[in-house]
């Protein structure tokens, strides 16, 4: 069976017509169409009220739907169907993404829309969530952007299909342009403005209505620069005046950093502010890649502790022998933390996209806030007058209430009453219909007084209203005045901070720090810290906590020196680990230093004892243990073992004191429970191997024990410091202490039970505490907190003295 066809038959009188038509010229023609379409209804913003379509038509749908500040939120998702069916022709995509960024504190200076929920983080890096579930409503600053645009401020059109009516600017009562700045991508140009800071541009504007002819430089003096909500410093300002000046100019963000001790170990760099529109999860991907690539050397470890309450905070830990400037320099140069912003003020200005500069950014704007306050001035000097003209009209009838009422009872209908009102009274017909419409009631002696009083009220401000319309001088003061209150409500103090140059950079071979020489300290409380030079720190200067300093050594900044334990074992500590003590110093105080476990594992009842060089040139180390044995070891540390045996103990033994030698000639020192201290010299030591198990050093009595054991240079004013007590008072009430010279006590032989050095008194039954060492000396108590020493006693084994506090530590002046 045949198809049917259903094609409609041309009309008799139908004549075809073919035109030939250039492919060349119809493509130019709908290329420009669609360029043009794309610049002035998507892209590029108004530079009267700094927004694009898009922004504006979400601004104005908001007031519309009421969402005021003071109302509660509602789903963004109503927000943005609300604007796709009645203004905006596009996908709700697009609508969303627009008003996400107005939400966004990162991304505008001045926010326009409040947003409660998930609107997304710093360079995206975590996405919004759907419209469906955030909310929204207008900011307190978006009220300013549509006041007073119902009395015909700003000129209205159709919108697509004609069935609504939208602004083609906001009346916009500050410079949103550039506060809030803009980006976009049109055909054949972009745009690309930066946020600037509603304080600074509103006084350059003020400035700008009263000399009209400000040059660039005095603007500048109130606009020195962008101000980016993310902060941050803005290095190179010359590429800012040429934007200032030409439209277009380019200047470099860079992140701000402060170098901090971020652990007891490392120093770090801690981000609390990156450039604009760089988010933290973009930069820690960078660092990882250059790290992994090994283009960046010194990076530990990265870390982003931002929060709410904090902000941003990104800790970037540096490897210790990396000095942290050098790091951040190429941190600058490899990562995302320095990064350019090309200015690009393309705007559009009477349709037609112009390049601007500062002055005449802020001169459209001020043409288009006139314009807006000289209409707005009209339309309330109309509606004025159109009341004051209802209200002459019923004073006059109020005056013969009676005959107003007669004409109107003694007419046949409404018509005639209002002719015959009219004609007896010379009222308008607008008048003599208000008075027909008034209800009796408002014709009282008490209403005549309110409309008198009214009247007069809109004669002044009719009056006001003209001043400002008459005069141009007037116009600009009020214009003045109102940006001054916009400025005085919502302006904030700059955030970004501008430099006329980044400085000197570090060098790249400073990225690591010198092998310069150094030295170790050791405090009594177990803190470690090294020096910035090798020279001992002075002694002189005002006590402090932790500044007794029981062991010290030489070393180098990227060195290696070895940690004596009371278990005999020697562990191997890394110098650059080390917390450094400020070059400033004026005494040995190691407050800022760290404590020794956190470098070194140490058993539960293991101490350090002292510190000694790992150099096979040194005399030795002489260790003295608490059952009175004595050994010098020969320097000999393998590199490649971290932990070593310096002495093999006997069982139940440990050592009690060590000390690296300096000449090999130095006096060995024993002090017992007892009160009995034995002097002799190095030499009678001989060297053995770690393995040794060491020799007889001084005979105990029977239920004695060695409490201290040092070295004592004998060509050096020496002291011998014994506190005597019951056992365990230490640290509670401690009985007697005594000073004694060292020379005092003559040396004897080794393996003799010495002399005694100190006599016990009643409820004294040992030496709870002794040390013998170089004069000048510093005693400390437990906590580090100094402590003093009793006068010197010349005699050797007399009687202690009353301690004000008990001395857990003693140490002479490090050398």
């Amino acid at each position: 069976m045949a198809r049917r066809s259903t094609k409609t038959p041309p009309p008799d009188d139908f004549e075809e017509r073919i035109l030939d038509i250039d492919v060349v010229d119809e493509m130019q023609g709908s290329f420009l169409e669609y360029a043009y379409s794309v610049i002035y209804s998507r892209a590029l913003p108004d530079a009267r009220d700094g927004m694009k379509p898009v922004h504006r038509r979400i601004v104005y749908q908001m007031n519309e739907m009421g969402l005021r500040p003071d109302r509660g939120y509602v789903k963004c998702a109503r927000v943005v169907g609300e604007v796709m069916g009645k203004l905006h022709p596009h996908g709700d995509a697009s609508i969303y993404d627009a008003l996400v960024r107005m939400a966004q504190p990162f991304s505008m200076r001045l926010p326009l829309v409040d947003g409660h929920g998930n609107f997304g983080s710093l360079g995206n890096d975590d996405p919004p969530a759907a419209m469906r579930y955030t909310e929204c409503r207008m900011a307190d600053a978006t009220s300013l952007m549509t006041e007073s645009i119902d009395e015909d401020t700003v000129d209205f059109a159709p919108n697509y299909d004609g069935q609504e009516r939208e602004p083609l600017a906001l009346p916009a009562a500050y410079p949103n342009l550039l506060v809030n700045g803009a980006s976009g991508i049109a055909v054949g140009m972009a745009t690309n403005m930066p946020p600037h800071n509603l304080g600074e541009v509103i006084a350059a504007a003020r400035h700008l209505i009263r000399y009209p002819g400000a040059d660039l430089e005095t603007l500048m003096r109130h606009v020195p620069g962008p101000d980016l909500p993310t902060g941050g410093r803005i290095v190179g300002l010359a590429g800012i005046k040429d934007a200032y000046e030409t439209g277009r100019g380019t200047f470099k963000i860079r992140a701000t950093v402060s170098v901090e001790t971020v652990t007891a170990r490392r120093k770090g760099l801690v981000v609390t502010e990156l450039p604009f529109s760089v988010g933290p999860e973009k930069v820690i991907s960078k660092i990882k890649d250059l790290v992994g690539q090994k283009k960046l050397q010194g990076i530990a470890d990265v870390k982003d502790l931002t929060d709410r309450e904090h902000g941003l905070r990104l800790v970037i830990e540096v490897k210790n022998g990396f000095i942290p400037e050098a790091v951040l320099e190429q941190l600058y140069k490899l990562t995302p933390m320095e990064e350019s912003f090309g200015i690009n003020n393309v705007a559009l200005v009477d349709g037609q996209p112009l390049t601007l500069g500062l002055k005449e950014l802020l001169e459209v704007y001020l043409d288009h806030r006139f314009d807006v306050v000289r209409r707005r001035s009209e339309f309330r000097r109309g509606k004025r007058r159109d009341r004051l003209h209802l209200v002459e009209g019923l004073l006059v009838a109020l005056v013969d209430i009676d005959e107003v009422i007669r004409l109107i009872r003694s007419s046949e209908n409404a018509a005639q009453a209002k002719e015959r009102l009219m004609e007896r009274f010379s009222l308008s017909d607008v008048q003599t219909q208000y008075i027909l419409d008034t209800p009796l009631r408002r014709l009282t002696k008490f209403d005549r007084i309110e409309l008198e009083a009214e009247r007069d009220k809109l004669k002044g401000e009719i009056a006001e209203l003209t001043k400002i319309l008459e005069s141009d001088a007037e116009l600009r003061k009020l214009v003045s005045s109102e940006l001054a209150s916009v400025a005085k409500k919502f302006g904030t103090p700059r955030r970004t901070v501008l430099l006329e140059s980044a400085g000197a950079p570090v060098p790249a071979a400073s990225l690591q720090v010198a092998d310069d020489p150094c030295r170790v300290l050791l405090s009594s409380t177990g803190l470690l810290a090294r020096t910035v030079t090798a020279e001992p720190p002075p002694q002189a200067g005002k006590r402090a906590k932790h500044d007794v300093i029981v062991s010290s050594v030489a070393a180098t900044a990227r060195g290696e020196v070895g940690v004596v334990t009371s278990s005999g074992r020697l562990l191997r500590l890394s110098v650059i680990d080390l917390p450094q003590l400020p070059e400033s110093a004026q005494a040995p105080n190691l407050s800022g230093g760290a404590q020794v476990s956190e470098f070194l594992s140490l058993e539960a009842d293991e101490t350090v004892v002292c510190l000694t060089g790992l150099a096979e040139s040194s005399p030795g180390l002489a260790l003295g243990t608490l059952q009175g044995v004595v050994k010098r070891v020969v320097p000999d540390y393998p590199a490649n073992k971290d932990e070593l045996e310096v002495i093999a103990l006997k069982e139940g033994d440990r050592i009690i004191g060590g000390a690296e030698l300096r000449t090999g000639e130095e006096d060995l020192v024993f002090i017992t429970s007892d009160a009995q201290l034995l002097r002799f010299q190095a030499s009678q030591v001989r060297p053995q191997g770690r393995a040794a198990g060491g020799m007889a050093g001084i005979k105990l009595a029977e239920g004695a024990e060695v409490i201290s054991f040092t070295t004592v240079d004998p060509a050096a004013d020496a002291v011998v410091f014994t506190v005597a007590g019951a056992a365990g008072t230490l640290d509670d009430s401690v009985t007697t202490a005594k000073l004694t010279p060292f020379d005092q006590y003559p040396r004897k032989g080794r393996a003799t039970g010495g002399v005694r050095c100190q006599r016990f008194l009643k409820g004294e039954d040992r030496l709870v505490f002794a040390w013998a060492g170089v004069s000048e000396a510093r005693a400390a108590q437990r906590n580090g907190s100094p402590a003093e020493l009793p006068e010197i006693d010349p005699r050797r084994d007399g009687s202690g003295t009353p301690l004000d506090k008990p001395v857990a530590a003693l140490a002479g002046p490090v050398s």
